[in-house]
């Protein structure tokens, strides 16, 4: 540790009085999967020139309207000609990279070419895309954090939960240091606030409660708490039990994030699974889920019927994403059954069928079916309760409790049992929550 802070601090000190950019290696990472980037990813590295008070984002005026543009025009693809419209709005984007001059404006242009390849499944191009502002000698805190930040949360969703905290914890690390040595500002601020939230949101999918506090406690100001930082401390709040405080975080999730901002101010810099769009998603999902578990289940129906309606509109109808809703969806309908003593099999089989479709999962034959780690959670969850609705029919209970197998064997939170997740009864001890941006259970 010892040798670590007096490589921080020389590094820190060589470029403040130089004004150049210091980078650090992460460890390897295995590239066994095959959704693997093609190298190592580097924690994006931080630059000291853009830390005060006057901190901004500052991009070429033509590429902002380029990337707004091209993310805008692939989201509007007609259903079948997704994949052509998505290609012509990459083309784009490469073609705007091409004739950019400053850094700042090539950082923008890749986090919008990995949030596009990431919509669309392509998780390594994604990864390769961030990795690639690593080579860029930028000066923007905003695009370093946004790139930290969509880094973690897509090798979250890929299970590869300690890639995911080497990244944060590196990228926190350099926040700290920089911040004794050079000083603070509002931007720097949000910007510090967010690094925090990122690396508490992966130790809480690690199990790691009071580790994940001690970040939280460290965003003492609520004027930072709105987005990915509202978000992730709610839903710490949620597992904690205090539902009173998650729930005022998850109002104040979607506060002050205009449309179309996530290239204009620095402090909105989004990419993938980070952006605006899919904060305001998990967040009304997470608060549906909320009042599921409160047991206003007419309210908890309106909100996640929301929720879904922002994950069509943003991914499509026929997008995994949509199945995390759905699944939360057949969940609520499942804890209304158990508290009210009803019957609601038919709704909660057909909500788990149509999540499992738009999930993806190998089929049940098939040798090793559940393996993959990339929404693995959600996946189990899925078969977990859809295996409930058929194990209480007497002609499927043999089909139920093979599927039930299946998804205990793949499940692997360390917080709580699959039997624990699907027991969201007035007495349970752990209360289940899905993060739908990064398709987890926590």
């Amino acid at each position: 540790m010892i040798r670590l802070a007096t490589r921080l601090s020389r590094a820190v000190n060589t470029a403040a009085r130089s004004g150049i950019v210091f980078r650090r290696s992460p460890p390897v990472i295995s590239r066994t999967s095959p959704l693997a980037p093609p190298r190592s990813p580097p924690p994006p590295p931080l630059s000291v020139r853009s830390f005060s008070g006057k901190t901004t984002t500052e991009g070429n005026p033509v590429a902002l309207e380029m990337i707004n543009y091209a993310i805008s025009y692939a989201r509007s693809g007609k259903a079948g000609l997704e994949d052509e419209t998505y290609a012509k709005a990459l083309l784009v984007l490469e073609q705007c990279l091409a004739i950019q001059q400053d850094d700042n404006s090539k950082g923008m242009v890749l986090l919008g070419m990995s949030s596009l390849f990431y919509e669309r499944g392509n998780f390594s191009e994604a990864i390769e895309r961030l990795n690639k502002i690593e080579d860029l000698n930028i000066s923007s805190l905003g695009v370093r954090v946004a790139a930290t930040e969509a880094l973690v949360g897509i090798y979250l969703e890929l299970g590869q939960d300690d890639t995911a905290s080497a990244i944060a914890e590196v990228c926190r690390q350099l926040m700290d240091a920089i911040h004794l040595e050079v000083g603070t500002g509002f931007v720097f601020d949000v910007l510090d606030a967010r690094t925090k939230a990122i690396e508490g949101l992966v130790n809480v999918v690690r199990g790691k409660l009071k580790k994940a506090e001690s970040f939280f406690q460290a965003v003492q100001d609520d004027k930072y708490f709105s987005g990915n930082v509202a978000l992730s401390y709610g839903e710490f709040m949620h597992v904690q039990h205090d539902l009173s405080m998650a729930k005022k975080l998850y109002g104040m999730a979607t506060r002050e994030v205009p449309d179309n901002e996530d290239f204009k101010i620095p402090y909105y810099l989004a990419a993938c699974n980070m952006v605006s769009e899919e904060v305001e998603m998990a967040a009304t999902c997470a608060l549906g889920q909320l009042e599921s578990h409160l047991g206003n289940f007419g309210v908890a129906e309106d909100i996640l019927t929301r929720a879904l309606t922002i994950a069509e509109k943003h991914f499509g109808s026929h997008h995994p994403k949509v199945g995390v809703i759905l699944t939360c969806i057949a969940l609520m309908f499942r804890n209304k059954a158990m508290r009210e003593q009803s019957s609601s099999l038919l709704i909660q089989e057909g909500l788990f069928r149509r999540a499992l479709d738009l999930l993806k999962g190998p089929p049940l034959e098939a040798e090793g079916a559940l393996a993959k780690d990339c929404r693995r959670d959600i996946l189990a969850l899925a078969r977990g309760g859809y295996a409930e609705t058929l194990c209480v029919q007497q002609n499927r209970k043999a089909e139920g409790e093979k599927l039930r197998s299946l998804a205990e064997s793949a499940w692997r939170n360390p917080r709580l049992s699959l039997a624990e997740a699907l027991d969201v009864s007035e007495n349970s001890s752990k209360v289940p929550v899905v993060d739908a941006r990064i398709s987890r259970v926590l």
